[in-house]
């Protein structure tokens, strides 16, 4: 049974303009942790992602959610976890301070994906296998799908993830080859035009294909400058990807937008604000075929389903250091999976946890391995860091979910 919590503070600073962004411009890459100990001394670590103050908020939060579950058997609760997800996430005055958003969700996604961890640790399998191993049945004990049931039934559910298993074998083979990550570090919002010139020409010599930039500059010219410097660097078979971090309003982004489709980017993500479908719906229409990526702020899986809905996402960008942690995360890859949308993670966690989620909805689920963003810059506080070879994650064989923190 669950024997011990612990809830830590864990703040990264960035050096140089790493992890800068138009909106966004000094980070402090933080974690909010919860760690649960049971009986046999197995520990099992989550974490939801910050860029500083308010870390301790959600910890605060963390805390109160992980508490209930103190003295519980973590096989019991996962066997039906979606009731515990359910019966967390609608507390009634914690619900209130959201719902199902900002600190208290934040605060859920750190106490569930610690119980996955501890989860997969007890049966002594990596993530990725256990969630492959589970049965459609199983599978779909561990999700909440309230304000869901118009699109995706219980039952819709069960047999969308059945219709994958008889070739489910047919894409094992990801396992030996990696899955294909790309490099969100080469453009920075703070780095100067050599810099990115120099990080383009590592991040292809590395193995990668796929790179992305960030714009938003109160000088559109400079955005429209440095793509061309990244397109130029990288040639026209790499894929380059535009970041605006929600900087832009919808008239800007209408301007903008259609000036950087001259190099050609793999997709336009987060151009404006992250609830107000309305304008990516309008603006997705107006800038086809370039394709918008939206998710990184997107707190939960109704929000998400009104974005499928409104047919103006190319990819879906979920996170599960973001939403309510690994069980929503699920939640929004079948909801993808049912409207054909690819799911192309935000790695707030540095892709340790969504190295697991990504050959899950590859393997599983039947999502194409497109590729999963790389962010290096806190590698040395893991104790299993990510293992990146000819621009491919190699697949972790540790039991849990590789979220693990060294201590300080």
């Amino acid at each position: 049974m669950i024997r011990d919590i612990a809830i830590k503070d864990r703040r990264f600073s960035l050096s140089g303009g790493a992890g800068s962004d138009a909106v966004h411009r000094d980070p402090v890459y933080s974690y909010a942790v919860t760690e649960l100990v049971d009986d046999s001394g197995i520990r099992g670590t989550g974490f939801a992602f910050t860029l500083g103050e308010g870390n301790d908020l959600v910890c605060k939060a963390a805390a109160f959610y992980a508490n209930t579950l103190k003295g519980l058997d973590i096989e019991t609760v996962m066997s039906d976890f979606g009731h515990w997800f359910n019966r967390l996430s609608n507390e009634q005055q914690f619900r209130w301070l959201g719902p199902h958003k900002g600190i208290v969700h934040l605060a859920l996604a750190s106490v569930t994906n610690a119980c996955y961890d501890l989860w997969a640790q007890k049966r002594g399998v990596p993530l990725w296998k256990l969630l492959i191993d589970l049965s459609a049945e199983q599978l779909v004990h561990t999700l909440d799908l309230s304000y869901l049931e118009d699109v995706l039934s219980r039952e819709e559910a069960v047999t969308l993830i059945r219709s994958q298993e008889a070739t489910s074998t047919l894409r094992e083979s990801i396992l030996e080859t990696g899955y294909p990550g790309y490099d969100t570090s080469v453009g920075w919002f703070n780095y100067d035009d050599e810099k990115i010139r120099e990080n383009c020409r590592r991040a292809i010599d590395n193995g990668f294909s796929a790179l992305k930039l960030k714009v938003g500059s109160a000088d559109a010219e400079r955005d429209i400058r440095r793509a061309h410097i990244v397109r130029a660097t990288a040639g026209d078979t790499v894929k380059v990807m535009l970041d605006a971090n929600q900087q832009w309003t919808l008239p800007q982004a209408l301007q903008i937008c259609r000036s950087l489709s001259a190099v050609k980017p793999y997709w336009i993500e987060e151009p404006t604000h992250p609830d107000d479908v309305a304008a990516h719906r309008v603006l997705a229409e107006a800038i086809a075929p370039v394709p918008l990526a939206i998710g990184e702020h997107v707190p939960n899986r109704v929000i998400f389903k009104n974005y499928l809905q409104a047919k103006c996402a190319g990819f879906i960008q979920a996170d599960a250091v973001r939403l309510g942690g690994v069980s929503e995360f699920i939640t929004v890859s079948l909801l993808c999976r049912k409207y054909g949308i690819p799911v192309v993670p935000h790695v707030g966690d540095m892709g340790q946890l969504h190295q697991h989620l990504v050959l899950f909805n590859h393997i599983k689920l039947g999502h194409e391995a497109l590729f999963l963003e790389h962010i290096p810059h806190l590698k040395k506080q893991f104790v299993h860091p990510v293992q990146i070879e000819n621009g491919k994650y190699k697949t972790p064989q540790e039991p849990g979910s590789s979220c693990a923190l060294i201590e300080p």
